[in-house]
């Protein structure tokens, strides 16, 4: 729409400088064929500028319309200074506002000496007086200096276009990151929870099965596998939970690991005790969850590795950093007694403790004096 104001405008100009030059031509055939030459070339160097921003300024229509601009502003201050064609110098002063605005700083200051060259060289051709030997150089000077004005303000909004622009491609990538960080967040929790759930049913199947083929003990047998089906609807219940903690705020620490030992205690029946030490400060879930996870899956090697031994979780408050302690005693190989295995092959502390090295944490995991400890730290 500006453009096409523009463009309005600029032919308005040039029509109206027409009439105004040719209604009373100079007298002179000189003086007319150099200011009918100079309304010509204009034509042509309009024509050209047109076609030039309508085609999507091309570099080889760019180089030749700059040169026919400068060619016609310089012929048109030369004939402005004739007797009844000072209107010519409306064109003179349009063409160095482009160039000195759209071309580079040398043939902008080229073009407008040239334009002053070529009206003092008018002035003195024709006779012309004081006003025009003066004022015209005075004007193409403060046309130079507001195309620099114009031509710094287009630097800038164009400076400002690619960075807004940037901008918008950078707030989309982060988006972007966000989607793809949260669908990994997601994926790590399931499969947690998962890995858990399936890993404690897998014991609790194989248990029954072994009371089924071993030991001939249906009733014990159907006890556990109530005790599997309920396992998978609290699994199905934790994953939806677990979903549910990425987008708002858990429990304290202190009280998931105690729905955790509990839960523990009545599924497989041997003692869990929770110690808390320190002064407990809020955690947030992306802190929290890390250990929560870390417990169960101490809590499963425990009932996989050590099935009949007690188990203590201890966790500490310190000023910078939180520890999560979970340690029974080592169980001697019974060779007449089943060895479950569960379904993660062995990986789950390994991917516990990649997710705390990403928060700066540690977790060591190792037996020591008879007893397996597996301890996480994350910092505060």
């Amino acid at each position: 729409m500006l453009r096409t104001v523009s463009w309005l405008l600029r032919t308005g100009a040039y029509v109206f400088i027409g009439l105004k030059t040719f209604t009373h031509p100079p007298a002179g055939t000189a003086t007319l064929v150099s200011a009918v030459a100079a309304y010509v070339l204009s034509s042509l160097a309009l024509l050209l500028w047109g076609l030039t921003e309508a085609r999507g300024d091309e570099a080889a229509d760019r180089s030749l319309m700059l040169l026919l601009l400068g060619a016609a502003a310089v012929l048109a201050g030369y004939a402005s200074a004739a007797p009844h064609a000072e209107s010519l110098i409306g064109l003179s002063l349009a063409f160095v506002m482009q160039l000195g605005t759209q071309a580079s700083l040398a043939v902008g200051w080229a073009t407008a000496g040239c334009t002053v060259a070529a009206v003092e060289t008018g002035v003195l051709a024709n006779g012309a007086g004081r006003e025009i030997a003066l004022g015209y150089p005075v004007l193409v000077a403060a046309v130079l200096i507001a195309s620099h004005n114009r031509r710094a303000w287009r630097v800038r909004a164009e400076q400002s276009a690619t960075l807004l622009a940037q901008t918008e491609l950078l707030r989309a990538e982060q988006r972007q990151v966000a989607v793809l960080d949260e669908r990994t967040r997601i994926a790590r929790e399931i499969h947690d929870v998962l890995a858990h759930s399936l890993g404690a049913l897998s014991i609790q199947i194989q248990a029954a099965e072994v009371l089924l083929t071993g030991h001939q003990d249906i009733d014990r047998a159907v006890t556990v596998l109530a005790g599997a089906r309920r396992l998978t609807a609290d699994g199905l219940t934790e994953t939806r939970r677990a979903v549910h903690a990425l987008r708002s705020s858990l429990a304290p620490l202190d009280e998931e690991l105690a729905t955790l030992a509990n839960t523990h205690r009545q599924r497989h029946g041997v003692p869990v005790r929770l110690t808390v030490e320190g002064a407990p400060f809020a955690l947030s879930a992306d802190q929290a969850l890390p250990l929560l996870r870390t417990a169960q899956e101490a809590l499963t090697n425990a009932a996989k590795h050590a099935s009949a031994q007690p188990v203590e979780i201890t966790l500490t408050y310190e000023d910078d950093h939180v520890t999560l302690a979970v340690d029974n005693p080592l169980a001697q190989r019974d060779p007449e007694r089943p060895e479950f295995a569960t379904l993660n092959g062995g990986y789950g502390l390994t991917g516990m403790r990649e997710r705390l090295l990403l928060l700066g944490g540690t977790l060591d995991a190792a037996a020591r004096d008879g007893r397996w400890r597996v301890c996480a730290e994350v910092p505060r």
